[in-house]
């Protein structure tokens, strides 16, 4: 692989993981190795049904529990931030190990705005990320910090969406 860079999916709008898994797939396609890495993702969805069939695609998900930040007790919430530092290590060693050709953190901007992870502690890993590594970063409110140092920035704008006319998010289409 080229001299890898830093992408970042950002933005209020639909499609940063989608994005983010569009590009691993087109590289798997290309023989490359991909990893995933979800933050603060629980709940099951239909992506991880086709990526676990796909070899060189690989996904790693540390949160124990399903629910959302925002519903957690404060005994969760220590368990989730023992999560959060075990998955924090494992970014450390896949990139100090150099274990994959692109590393994509999903929903990195959410385990900052949820205190989980500092700015800095995301832009540590950003600085061990090895020359030839591709590194996607998605979530919403990408910190100014984050995408200075980032060679690709897209933002994702809502438009229009069906929440605002009620309709929930729906099986295989959000989830």
């Amino acid at each position: 692989m080229e001299r890898g860079l830093i992408q970042v999916y950002t933005g209020d709008g639909k499609g940063k993981t989608t994005a983010s898994i569009g590009l691993g797939i087109r590289a798997v396609g290309r023989g490359f190795k991909v990893y995933m890495v979800q933050f603060l993702k629980g709940t099951d969805t239909g992506e991880l049904h086709t990526l676990k069939n796909i070899e060189n695609f690989k996904v790693f998900r540390f949160q124990s529990t399903e629910k959302f930040f925002w519903s957690l007790n404060e005994e969760e919430k220590k368990i989730l931030a023992e999560d959060m530092k075990n998955a924090y290590e494992f970014v450390v060693d896949v990139l100090q190990n150099k274990k994959c050709d692109i590393l994509i953190l999903d929903e990195i901007m959410a385990a900052i705005h949820s205190k989980m992870y500092t700015v800095e502690d995301v832009l540590k890993l950003i600085d061990m990320k090895p020359t030839e590594m591709e590194l996607v970063l998605t979530g919403r409110s990408a910190p100014q910090e984050i995408i200075e140092k980032a060679d690709l920035v897209t933002e994702m704008k809502a438009i229009k969406h069906p929440f605002e006319k009620g309709i929930p998010a729906r099986y295989g289409i959000e989830y």
